[in-house]
């Protein structure tokens, strides 16, 4: 069962690097922008999906 500390911990930790990459390179974040509008969208649900089971991947290694 996850505590609702690890969950908020969590949502904090993706708050902080976020805003860290706003904040940084606003500039980056733009392009990254304008180039993600020429994808497909089949291909960004596809790296959608892949971000998500390496995220779930991680976790399943270190939570166990």
């Amino acid at each position: 069962m996850v505590a609702w500390t690890d969950l908020l911990t969590a949502f904090g930790l993706v708050l902080v690097i976020e805003g860290a990459v706003y904040a940084f390179f606003p500039a980056g974040i733009r392009r990254a922008c304008q180039w993600l509008q020429e994808w497909p969208v089949r291909r960004m649900r596809a790296a959608g999906l892949t971000a998500m089971l390496a995220g779930l991947a991680v976790v399943w290694m270190v939570r166990g």
